[in-house]
């Protein structure tokens, strides 16, 4: 891994279709797929949790989130369009060196390898033979069932030409079903009083749980507190992992949204149609990735054909991630708010299957029984059209990002493979991924919640570390005139404070205590 990434090659700048719907498919790719892997843990897990306790008044945390990611997605993508690579072998360039730096994100990464959202979409798998949800004793079947789920989820990255093109395919039509069978139901069961509670919530800002004095929590303002009484509230740590879980999965999170510019490479926009894509096992002989990425000279031609492409980028976050997003924390949390408290789940059962709380409490909120038996199964098939494609998407996260960075990074592997060999890498660690998984779905079957709370709160710090990282790579490495401007700059600096401030939150009040024995 030793030694400096090569410098880039120069090329000129593809022409960008224009925007319009007859050149939809053109257009339409990273944001939807993006939206489509994240679309998972927080919204059907964290989200009804999180209304059902505390109404839709802490929902302007997830609008926080949403937004800056937009503004860390967005510059993820202006990278990707000037040279074609993903931002992780940015990060690489700098010094002290390849090596260094590989180490660090692997650090970050660690979340990636405790594979909770599998053993969620087996525990609704299960709950669909036994007829309802499981619990701690049903890990005989579980366990068997989170297994195939692993496995499962691989098959579909083999075929495509592109592994790209599956991941959009299957994203896609997640995207559809997930959001179509919420938002119908919204339409025609939900209350006026849940859709204004969980609308309005993306508003309230300053919000925040404080103890009642009777051991419960509810909801204040802390503006107007501090405005009433002259003093800030004593806000209540007792839910702030899962506060930081909410907020690690909304909208995206943790290393994930780095991926954006692989995704943006992959599709061909800017510079990433000169570099190429990472080829899928069957159907992909013709594409090939090269080992460094390619600049364009800063000619008037090429800066027009930029102007292009940046509408690419501002219309795939502005117009389809961030609305989607939003859509995609507000409809599972309407359910959570209308059904949850008709649910039957005890304790231990949440911890096996948190996503069983919504479709328990459709089933038991007074409709036939067949009615309310059918709305069951499709509340859980929807649950499992969230869990095993995010699943998906995390095998494939991990194989990319580590593909893409020993590809770039690895002096031997630059000078030894050709184009067209990349998917071995990628496969390799495929492979390897899942092998360590199997192995980590037996170890923590019992415990997905705890399993999918580790993952989302130290995404935080991912996010948060990689943010500075990605405002100091797009500020050196890029010609002035293709830098970010102030507002960009500015919302991608929040990024980093907000998460890493979150990260401190949950270290300071929860894992130090328990480091300390305090």
């Amino acid at each position: 891994m030793a030694g400096r990434i090569p410098d880039w090659g120069t090329d000129d700048l593809p022409e960008p279709q224009p925007l319009r719907w007859r050149n939809w498919a053109s257009f339409i790719g990273p944001g939807i797929v993006m939206m489509g892997i994240q679309v998972g843990g927080g919204e059907w897990l964290f989200g009804p949790t999180i209304t059902a306790k505390y109404g839709g008044g802490l929902m302007w945390m997830a609008t926080i989130a949403i937004i800056v990611q937009v503004f860390y997605n967005i510059e993820c993508g202006r990278y990707a369009l000037y040279c074609g690579e993903p931002v992780f072998t940015g990060f690489m360039r700098a010094r002290p060196g390849p090596s260094f730096w590989f180490g660090l994100m692997l650090l970050l990464n660690i979340s990636a390898l405790v594979p909770g959202l599998s053993t969620h979409g087996a525990a609704l798998i299960a709950s669909l033979y036994l007829d309802r949800p499981p619990t701690v004793d049903d890990r005989w079947l579980i366990t068997p069932l989170a297994y195939a789920c692993l496995i499962g989820v691989a098959l579909p990255v083999l075929i495509g030409g592109k592994v790209y093109n599956m991941l959009q395919t299957v994203m896609t039509a997640k995207i559809v079903v997930v959001l179509g069978f919420c938002l119908g139901l919204g339409l025609t069961l939900v209350s006026p009083e849940n859709w204004w509670s969980v609308w309005s919530g993306f508003a309230k800002f300053g919000n925040v749980p404080v103890s009642d004095g009777q051991g419960g929590e509810v909801v204040r303002n802390a503006i107007v507190h501090r405005w009433e009484t002259g003093e800030w509230p004593l806000i209540s740590t007792a839910s702030i992992v899962m506060l930081g879980s909410f907020i690690g999965y909304a909208g995206g999170g943790g290393l994930a949204n780095s991926t954006y510019s692989n995704f943006v490479r992959d599709k061909g926009w800017g510079m990433g149609r000169q570099v190429g894509a990472i080829p899928s096992a069957i159907g992909g002989r013709s594409v090939a990735l090269s080992h460094v990425g390619k600049v364009f000279p800063l000619t008037d031609e090429n800066l027009r054909k930029w102007r292009g492409w940046w509408r690419y980028i501002l219309t795939d976050q502005l117009a389809i991630w961030g609305p989607g997003c939003f859509m995609g924390m507000a409809l599972p949390a309407l359910l959570s708010m209308q059904f949850a408290k008709f649910s039957t789940v005890t304790g231990d059962q949440v911890k096996v299957a948190q996503a069983l709380i919504t479709a328990d409490g459709l089933r038991h909120a007074g409709f036939s029984p067949v009615l309310g038996k059918l709305l069951w199964i499709a509340a859980v098939l929807t649950g499992l059209m969230v869990m095993l494609p995010s699943q998906m998407s995390v095998v494939d996260d991990f194989s990319r990002r580590w593909t893409d960075a020993i590809w770039s990074s690895s002096r031997r592997v630059r000078e030894t493979m050709r184009p067209h060999q990349v998917k071995s890498i990628y496969y390799s660690i495929l492979a390897a991924y899942l092998l360590w998984s199997l192995v980590c779905t037996w170890l923590f079957s019992s415990i997905p919640g705890p399993m999918t709370e580790f993952i989302s709160n130290f995404n935080n710090l991912a996010i948060g570390v990689t943010s500075f990282q990605l405002l100091w790579l797009n500020h050196r490495r890029l010609p002035a005139v293709l830098r970010p401007r102030w507002y960009n700059s500015l919302g991608v600096l929040c990024c980093g404070l907000f998460y890493v401030g979150l990260a401190t939150m949950v270290f300071v009040y929860k894992i130090l205590p328990m480091m300390t024995g305090a």
